[in-house]
């Protein structure tokens, strides 16, 4: 049951918050008479409000448990889409996303597996996956229904909708369905002051695997569609290769649930590290007709990596601290995540199909990275 209506709230968290310029960029810009380069701005904005407030937040809920904070992310939530809703200008616009942020710092994943993590200590790494395969579909969900409803009912009603879905929805089943952890593992005497950038090795390591990651996840959510095409897919082929990026995400993290759950989280990191650049190496091969393929395990180690940003801490350093950890962790991750589309699309107008080697380099930095990371019991557990 927590499970479940975890995985429902954070599919309406990411679909209500992180998907809707996708959809709703254009009309916004359209209708508040701006450059559609200034909505993305705000949308960045927001991304890195998130990194900053993620770390009080984690710790926050090392202390107290995750069900209070992600009550409060729906609240939140609605509150800047009203917001957003009413906006007439550029003024209200970030004043919007500004508030979205600190809503997505409450209650996207990093708070999730925090969440989790305070509940089912080092055994949390199963509900982290099961909690993925539900959020894994919230790109699914969010971009037809926000498609439909602007249709039928123009943007600002659309997003008046998502608000009204985070009271009467996401609201309950985050502060009635999920418990209270009886005595958080995160009150020991340690945990009373920040751990902050400790153990400095294991962390930087981890923050350079992470922000490389979503930088690449970042830049492929923007310019994947973009990117086939220059390599010789038609509109309708790109389009429908990008298409299999979900299904590939949803696959992989079935198969990490059934399979790879067996072993160490390190291991699956490597391989999720791993795919991009295969999926990249078949393409430089191939070219256009491998588009799919190159699609497909850029999904897959996509969607391995967002586990890994969760399980990884978790096996490394244990459930201790966790939620701090995972928001310092993120903080790179998400401003990385933020700049993404911008620099990889200058890069993709001034160097063409070579960017790819840009996101290869960094998968490849990553998965070295990971590398020099042993695989061990996590700090503090009996060896």
């Amino acid at each position: 049951m927590v499970i479940a209506a975890l995985g429902i709230t954070q599919t309406l968290a990411w679909a209500s918050s992180y998907y809707l310029p996708a959809i709703l960029a254009d009309p916004i810009s359209a209708s508040l008479h701006v450059s559609r380069s200034l909505v993305f701005a705000a949308f960045s904005m927001a991304l890195l409000i998130a990194a900053f407030a993620g770390p009080r937040v984690g710790r926050f809920i090392d202390r107290h448990g995750g069900r209070g904070v992600l009550a409060l992310s729906n609240l939140v939530l609605a509150a800047g889409l009203v917001m957003l809703a009413a906006a007439n200008g550029l003024t209200t616009l970030f004043a919007a996303w500004a508030i979205l942020g600190f809503g997505m710092a409450l209650g996207l994943y990093d708070a999730g597996f925090a969440a989790l993590a305070a509940l089912y200590g080092q055994a949390a790494r199963g509900p982290i996956t099961g909690v993925t395969l539900f959020a894994g579909f919230a790109s699914t969900v969010s971009w037809p229904v926000s498609t439909l409803l602007n249709d039928a009912l123009g943007w600002r009603e659309t997003v008046l909708v998502w608000a009204v879905l985070n009271l009467v929805l996401g609201l309950p089943l985050n502060r009635f369905v999920l418990p209270q952890p009886a005595q958080p593992a995160h009150l020991s005497p340690a945990a009373k002051s920040s751990i902050g950038w400790t153990p400095r090795k294991e962390m930087l390591l981890l923050a350079f695997v992470f922000a490389a990651a979503w930088f690449v996840t970042g830049a492929m959510a923007a310019q994947l569609p973009a990117l086939l095409q220059r390599a010789g897919s038609t509109q309708a082929q790109a389009v429908a290769a990008a298409a299999l990026v979900g299904p590939a995400q949803v696959a992989a993290r079935l198969a990490e649930f059934i399979v790879l759950r067996r072993v160490h989280p390190l291991v699956s990191a490597r391989i999720a590290a791993s795919l991009h650049p295969l999926g990249a190496a078949l393409f430089a091969i191939l070219g256009a007709p491998a588009a799919a393929a190159f699609a497909i395990l850029y999904g897959a180690g996509n969607g391995l990596l967002t586990i890994a940003r969760g399980t990884v801490p978790l096996a490394v350093f244990g459930p201790e601290g966790y939620g701090e950890r995972t928001g310092l962790l993120g903080a790179p991750a998400r401003a990385a995540q933020a700049f993404a589309p911008l620099l990889f699309g200058l890069l993709l107008d001034v160097i063409g199909l070579w960017t790819i080697a840009v996101s290869v380099a960094l998968c490849l930095a990553a998965l070295g990275a990971l590398l020099c990371l042993p695989i061990a019991k996590p700090r503090g557990e009996p060896k």
